[in-house]
This record gives C-alpha cells, sequence and structure tokens, in this order.
C-alpha cells in the first residue's frame, strides 16, 4: 500500500507540473501577442479536469507549434465555462466527454481545427451557445464542424426513425464539405461506446444496435480499422451482453493452446525469412470478437468450427517484397484454393492494400496471412485519418480523395432520395463489407458490392446509362439485367433511347446509388406523362396483333378494369407507362379472343407475376421449370408467357429480342406438383425398374410416364417423368434413388 501511495503521489506531482509548464507556456505567449488572449478570470477546473487537459495539451506539443496548443486550451476554457454544472449519467462533469474525444483524434494528430471543434462539438446542441459565437470565437471553419457533428434539435419528428435518419443526412452535407465532421463523430461515438454501461439496458442496446448498422460500417468503409473494430465489439458486447462473454471465455480459455501453434508459425516464417536473406515484422493477431461472432452466424459453425481465429500480418519494406513473401509462404505452407486476394494490384473501395492468402497450417488448421508494405499499414490502420497522421507519401491522400469520392456519391443518393428514411436505406444499402471487380468494354475497373446485378453497374457507369439500360453482355453473351456479376467479368451495357427504370428492377438491385436513382426516376414521371406514354405502349402492343386501341369496347374495358380491381382507365395507362404493367400482357387481354385461351377462373399454378392476371402461362417443355428454379418468362405469340430455367438451353435464341423477357418469380406456397425427367443408368438386372418405381412412390410422388433402353447386357438406362413439388422434393428423390445398389448415376434431363 505504501508503494502504491508513494507511486500516486509522484504520478500527481508530475502531473501537476506538467500542467504548470503548459499553463506557463501559453502565459509567455499571450504576453508576446503570439497566442489568442485567454480570459482574465479563467475557468476554475478541478483537479481531475486539470490533469486531463494538461495530458491533452501534452500529447499536442509533440505535433502542434505552440501557438495552435494555446488555442486548443482557450476553447477548453470556453466549452468548460459552457457546460459548467451538466454532468453525464455517470456523475462525471460533461467537460471529461469532449476532452477525450480530443484526445482520440489528438492520437490521429488531427489538425488544431479539428481538436477544437472535437472539444466544442456538444456546445450548440446542449448549451445555449450560439453557432455564430463559436464562429466568432473560433472561426467560422470550427463553427461549421461543430455545426456538422450537432443534431437538429429545433423540429420535431413523427418518428425517432425518422429523426435518426434527418440527422444522418444533415451529418452527411456537412462530411462533403469537409470530411473532418465524420472523423469527429466517429471520435465521439467511440468514447460514447467505451462509457456506455452508466446507461439504462434499452438505451445501450439501441445505442448499439445503431453503432453496428451505421457507425462501424462508415469506420470500415473510410479504412479505418482500428475504430471499426473497437466499435465492432463494444457495440456487440452491449447489444449481446450474454454472448459476448461466453464467446470471449471461450477465446481466453483456447488462448494458451493456441499460443503453441502462433509461436510454430511466426518461428517458421522467421527461419525462412532468415535462409533468403529478408527482413520483415512478423505478428500474430486475434481475429475482433465481433468478426468471430459474425463468421459463426453466416456460416452456422460452432467455436469450435472456427480454425481461422488468429492471422498472421507480415510487414516489408517495398511491394516487389510483398510478392516475393508471398511465394515464401506458398512455399512453406500449401495454400487454399480460391482464397488468394490481391488487394495490392486492385485496392478495397476504402483504399485498403494488402496480399491475403489462406493456407493450411500446423495441426491442419487454415491460417490467414496479410502481407503489406509499411505504408500500406498505416493506411489500414488509420483509413482516411492518415491523410493527417503520415505526412509524407501519398497513400494518406490517395485514401482521402477516395473517402471523397463515396462522400460524392452518397451526396447523391441523398438528393435523389423521396424522404430520411428512404435515405438512411440507401445508405445502409451502401456500407457493403465486400466487392466484386467487373471490367469495362475499354477495360476500366469496377468495384461494386457482392451481389450486384447488371443494372447496378449500368447506374455506377452513369445514370443516363441506367436509366436508358435495355440490355447487357457479360463476357459477350447477351444476359437477363438481373444477372448478378462475378469477379473478372466483363460487362457491356446496352442502352436504348426508349429505355427506361423499370420498376421490377428494384427487386434485385443491391447498390444504394441504383436504387436510389430508380425510386426517384419513377415517382418524377409525372402522372400525365405516364398516362400517355401508357398509351403509346399499349396501342403499339394492340397494332401488332393487329388491332387498334380505339376499337376496344367500354364493355371490354370495364371488363378488365373489374378483373384487375383497378378504379379507371388512366390508372391503368398510368400503371402501364409507370412500368407496373406490361403492355404486351394487357394488350392480349384486350384481344376479342384473349378469353378463350384463360383459364376457367383458376389460377396460374404457382407463379407471382404482376400484371398478368387471366393471362395464359406455359411452362417450357424443354427444361421443365420446378419451384425453386432460376426462371425468366418470354413473350411468345399465341402462347402467352412461356416459362424457361435461366440455363435453358433453348434460351440463347430468345436472347436476341431482350424487349421480350419479364422477371417472373415463384410464389411463396404452391399447391402444385410439375413434371420433371429423369434418367437413371442402372446395371440391367432382374426388378430394376421396380426398384426404382418404388424408391420414387416411397418420396411421395407419382411417375408419369416411363421408358427403358438397354445399352448393352450390363447397364440400361430409365427415363422417368416424376411429378414433383419443388427443388427440395426433387432433390429428396434423387437421393432415395441413388443410394440403391444397382444405381449407377441418375441425372436431372434438361432439352
Amino acid at each position: 500500500m505504501k508503494r502504491l501511495r508513494r507511486l500516486h503521489t509522484n504520478l500527481m506531482t508530475t502531473q501537476r507540473a506538467r500542467l504548470r509548464r503548459t499553463r506557463a507556456r501559453l502565459l509567455r505567449l499571450q504576453k508576446r501577442k503570439a497566442a489568442p488572449v485567454l480570459p482574465d478570470q479563467p475557468y476554475l477546473a478541478t483537479r481531475d479536469e486539470r490533469f486531463q487537459i494538461g495530458d491533452l495539451c501534452v500529447l499536442l506539443e509533440a505535433y502542434l507549434p505552440a501557438p495552435e496548443v494555446a488555442d486548443v486550451y482557450r476553447a477548453y476554457l470556453f466549452g468548460a465555462q459552457a457546460h459548467e454544472g451538466q454532468r453525464r449519467r455517470s456523475g462525471e462533469p460533461y467537460i471529461f466527454h469532449p476532452l477525450e474525444v480530443a484526445r482520440i483524434l489528438a492520437a490521429m494528430h488531427l489538425d488544431s481545427r479539428s481538436i477544437i471543434a472535437a472539444i466544442l462539438h456538444d456546445v450548440i446542441e446542449d448549451t445555449p451557445t450560439a453557432k455564430e459565437q463559436v464562429a466568432a470565437d473560433f472561426g467560422k471553419d470550427v463553427a461549421e464542424l461543430v455545426d456538422g457533428v450537432s443534431k437538429i434539435g429545433q423540429i420535431e419528428f413523427k418518428t425517432k426513425e425518422e429523426e435518426q435518419a434527418e440527422n444522418f443526412r444533415k451529418m452527411l452535407l456537412a462530411m462533403s464539405q469537409d470530411i473532418r465532421v465524420i472523423l469527429i463523430k466517429l471520435a465521439d461515438r467511440l468514447h460514447n461506446m467505451r462509457t456506455l454501461g452508466a446507461l439504462p439496458p434499452e438505451r445501450r442496446r439501441d445505442i448499439a444496435h445503431e453503432t453496428l448498422d451505421i457507425y462501424a460500417p462508415i469506420a470500415n468503409r473510410l479504412g479505418m480499422h482500428q475504430w471499426s473494430h473497437e466499435l465492432e465489439d463494444l457495440g456487440f458486447a452491449n447489444l449481446y451482453p450474454l454472448r459476448y462473454r461466453v464467446l470471449a471465455e471461450a477465446t481466453r480459455k483456447r488462448h494458451g493452446n493456441r499460443k503453441t501453434l502462433v509461436e510454430k508459425v511466426r518461428g517458421a516464417i522467421l527461419n525462412q525469412l532468415k535462409q533468403e536473406g529478408l527482413a520483415a515484422e512478423v505478428s500474430g493477431r486475434e481475429k475482433n470478437l465481433y468478426s468471430i461472432y459474425k463468421k459463426m452466424r453466416q456460416k452456422s459453425l460452432t467455436f469450435e468450427q472456427v480454425y481461422d481465429v488468429y492471422a498472421f500480418r507480415i510487414i516489408v519494406d517495398k511491394v516487389d517484397t510483398c510478392y516475393r513473401m508471398l511465394g515464401i509462404i506458398h512455399n512453406l505452407y500449401k495454400p487454399i484454393p480460391g482464397r488468394f486476394k490481391d488487394y495490392i494490384a486492385i485496392p478495397k473501395a476504402n483504399g485498403y492494400q494488402s496480399l491475403h492468402t489462406v493456407v493450411f497450417g500446423p495441426f491442419g488448421v487454415s491460417i490467414e496471412v496479410q502481407i503489406r508494405t509499411e505504408d500500406m499499414h498505416r493506411v489500414a490502420q488509420a483509413g482516411v485519418a492518415a491523410h493527417w497522421l503520415y505526412k509524407s507519401g501519398d497513400h494518406g491522400a490517395q485514401v482521402h480523395k477516395r473517402a471523397l469520392r463515396w462522400l460524392k456519391d452518397l451526396l447523391e443518393i441523398q438528393q435523389q432520395a423521396g424522404n430520411p428514411n428512404e435515405f438512411l436505406e440507401h445508405l445502409k444499402v451502401d456500407l457493403f463489407p465486400d466487392e466484386v471487380y467487373v471490367f469495362t468494354p475499354n477495360g476500366d475497373i469496377r468495384k461494386l458490392p457482392r451481389g450486384a446485378t447488371v443494372v447496378d453497374f449500368a447506374y455506377d457507369v452513369h445514370t443516363d446509362v441506367g436509366n436508358r439500360c435495355s440490355g447487357a453482355k457479360i463476357n459477350h453473351e447477351l444476359v437477363p439485367l438481373r444477372t448478378a456479376l462475378r469477379n473478372g467479368d466483363h460487362v457491356e451495357i446496352i442502352t436504348s433511347k426508349r429505355g427506361r427504370p423499370n420498376p421490377m428492377w428494384l427487386d434485385y438491385v443491391v447498390t444504394g446509388k441504383a436504387r436510389a436513382h430508380i425510386r426517384s426516376y419513377l415517382k418524377n414521371l409525372q402522372r400525365g406523362e405516364s398516362v400517355r406514354l401508357g398509351e403509346r405502349l399499349l396501342n403499339k402492343a394492340l397494332q401488332e396483333a393487329g388491332m387498334e386501341l380505339s376499337g376496344v369496347d367500354e364493355a371490354r374495358r370495364g371488363s378488365l378494369l373489374r378483373t384487375l380491381k383497378i378504379r379507371s382507365w388512366d390508372d391503368l395507362l398510368a400503371d402501364i407507362g409507370l412500368g407496373n404493367r406490361l403492355a404486351a400482357v394487357v394488350a392480349r387481354q384486350l384481344l376479342p379472343a384473349t378469353a378463350d385461351i384463360r383459364t376457367t377462373g383458376e389460377k396460374q399454378p404457382g407463379l407471382a407475376i404482376s400484371g398478368t392476371e387471366g393471362v395464359v402461362v406455359t411452362f417450357a417443355r424443354c427444361c421443365r421449370p420446378i419451384p425453386g428454379d432460376p426462371i425468366l418468362g418470354f413473350l411468345s405469340a399465341g402462347r402467352g408467357i412461356v416459362v424457361h430455367t435461366e440455363d435453358c438451353p433453348n434460351v440463347v435464341k430468345y436472347r436476341k429480342h431482350p424487349e421480350q423477357w419479364i422477371d417472373v418469380r415463384w410464389e411463396s406456397r404452391i399447391d402444385s406438383v410439375f413434371p420433371v425427367n429423369l434418367r437413371v443408368e442402372v446395371k440391367n438386372q432382374r426388378g430394376v425398374l421396380a426398384m426404382a418405381a418404388a424408391a420414387i412412390a416411397e418420396m411421395d410422388a407419382n411417375v408419369d410416364a416411363v421408358s427403358i433402353e438397354e445399352r448393352d447386357s450390363f447397364n440400361a438406362s430409365i427415363d422417368f417423368t416424376v411429378e414433383v413439388r419443388d427443388r427440395a422434393h426433387l432433390a429428396k428423390i434423387i437421393r432415395r434413388i441413388r443410394s440403391q445398389e444397382a444405381v449407377i448415376r441418375i441425372n436431372r434431363m434438361k432439352g
């Protein structure tokens, strides 16, 4: 105890001396008029508060000139007086929070204006201080930063979600002018998450949920992985405290077992480097708990099945050495196919660069290895803040430019959004964790979120390209617009003067930019224009069938409106003009022969196709689609809508007419059966046909047709047409037949 008291006394003495020196320097500057004048009657700070500002000033003196440190001290006095009497939920003076936010930013070596704004970031929102007063005392730039971080408090919102969305829109506008706004906001959120324990459980969960949904992904999107990981773990701990404790304890227990593995791998790498005459920094790191938790959830793994909890980071001197190091690692441990990523040649959207590979390590454990240069490592840790933290080199500046481009895209999205909630939805969509890399016809690389479609690509190229998109080619082959892109695809967009966004695109686009522009276009299409457009489209579709719209009598029009449950003829035309209904389909319903090809009041089995009520739907015999198959529809003269599987061989001939494709989808509940062709190759022995038929019957399926062909005296081929409910039912039948001893192979036949 005596030793602890002595250490405490020494620490207090050091802190007091440090504070006295800082205050003396500031006073000397004041006398020389080298810095703004300090108040005549300074704020009477508490002892702990004095230690805080003293530590902050010492931290700032390491990289800022004395006059700027004096400005920061003056901002502290201003903020402390403004917040005087206010306390946090923990009971400590409120000024502690702004000072800690400033310390977080000072560790990133942000400029003095950012530090001042951090200290004052709550004075406009939580005190009577006006923005004009901040601008008069500390400059317009500081006032704009503080205002950008402040929430909107003068407007009453109907819901909490609307308020949250509007606050994000306001912050985005400020971010687009000065990216330091989001750095201050992230530091503010980081300290709030560190001190969340003083709030009630329900409030903690709400803030944690918002952090995991918005703030942690933004930090990751800006390349600030240290902040991102801490925000994730703190959010995880407060949103799912029990799961966090269990996972933390399991990781702690396994740490001892893993220590031997980590040292073994690290030693092997260092030994190999020594033999090659290379120098590098090698470290083993443990993945953050939230990353482990997400992997367990996404892949349905137990904790014991997550092997790559640890990863190794190798930092070298230059880019060439990175690739040499990759060869050394792959010689040392066998690489796992398909798990190598070159983010040096093609950096991530947030500027991150590194080589990633996963190898089979000792004891059969998979190990992730990251290889990067020192500059890349700095950017990976600090992200956009590297622009301030590391002045040498252009890596930080490049990341800063990428961030500004991303903010520009977000600003475009928010301008197109119809309301705050819609913008927040687009923002969450746009904070994607993974990318695919595709090529334009000119060979330029485009980065899009995983799962992005051709339409997303079109809007990424340019808004007009997206709005006029009518078709696309991937690797020189025509494909449906909803086709998902894969790494390395060469994508070419086919545009048309008559092309325009279709509401059905909203079912499969994944980027916020595409979704916002599609919705904006459809909303801005005036009703009168949409009615006129719908009338032209419907008349053209009827003319192709040898009829004019003027020739459709009122009785037939009224009958169709009642069938479709639409109030007026103009509403139907507006639906066609807006793309909610297909002109060709409505035309078929108006033709005199339509009544003869409709079903007798029965619903078409298993399809949900917008605007096709009463129209005949044909299932292609060439591929026999069943529920669960990816499908597309084709408008065919005399046959209505013909439904094919997307991989049907006969679809190729339809690709020359993309305007006749229709996006169709299966209903969630289907009470019908569908024929499927199966070919079963068996050993030619007695009773084999009965055995296969019995296996099908056991799976509650009916055989429509069967034929058998002897290949030779040893083998035979049996073709079944079987009625199934969906793909899951078919899979059970195939597994049951395959389990028979006499069965050699079984295939579903198409074409």
